[in-house]
């Protein structure tokens, strides 16, 4: 077969499989502690405004609390169910030796419904190595101690059932796929109580700034409603609902 009837992958390739960890203008802590002083849905506006539509995660995963608001640079872990456990061990030592500092720890278990991926001892570990956030698209356990512990969880289910016999990781640090969002390592990862929303990480910094410029600009509208405004007067000086 030619090389000109081959199929073309490189251009797909370069998309999907690159991971790029380009610094951004500030450091990681102050760029996060920046967007934990906003909110998720003008975070979904703005990259709405750059025609990114499926960035939400899917709306069964939740905080465990309804107060958590926390956002961290994306450190991805996959698992698959698998009722062996050779090599479980090996790999969950060196996926948390590798854990970054100011990470959200984000686990995509896929369809899995039985096993959990999360609890205390993750939790204290993750805690550790100064991890801001776990997003965990599959279960979690031990949820009173996890809540003790006062390190925010996004999750979809909770089970009493552990992961040995049941699941096993298969990778991390690797682009992943939840709901209909692409997630690669570097990506900025938000959540609050109306769910997580994922923030690519070429466009992180631009999107934390037309952010603060909304806030800004919601405050004000909320000055003409208190003055009066009507709604046509809020629209015909740039306001929006």
């Amino acid at each position: 077969m030619s090389k000109k009837s081959m199929m073309k992958l490189d251009a797909l390739t370069e998309m999907l499989d690159k991971i790029d960890m380009t610094p951004f203008p500030i450091s990681d802590k102050e760029l996060c502690d920046r967007y934990e002083a906003l909110y998720t849905g003008a975070i979904n506006d703005v990259l709405r405004e750059k025609l990114l539509m499926d960035q939400a995660l899917p709306i069964n995963i939740m905080p465990l609390e309804n107060q958590m608001c926390k956002a961290g640079i994306a450190y991805t872990i996959r698992s698959n169910p698998d009722p062996t456990v050779g090599g479980e061990m090996d790999i969950r030592a060196r996926m948390l030796d590798d854990m970054p500092a100011e990470c959200c720890v984000v686990w995509d278990a896929g369809d899995e419904v039985e096993a959990s991926h999360w609890g205390e001892i993750m939790t204290a570990s993750a805690i550790a190595r100064h991890s801001r956030m776990a997003v965990v698209n599959g279960g979690i356990r031990d949820t009173r101690q996890v809540l003790a512990q006062k390190f925010p969880v996004f999750y979809r289910y909770r089970t009493s059932n552990g992961s040995l016999g049941r699941t096993k990781i298969t990778g991390y640090n690797i682009p992943i796929r939840i709901g209909k969002v692409y997630i690669k390592p570097g990506d900025v990862m938000f959540g609050d109580i109306d769910g997580v929303v994922v923030i690519p990480r070429a466009i992180a910094y631009e999107v934390l700034l037309r952010a603060e410029e909304i806030n800004r600009n919601e405050r004000e509208m909320k000055g003409w409603v208190h003055e009066g405004f009507s709604a046509v007067e809020m629209v015909n000086n740039g306001g929006y609902f």
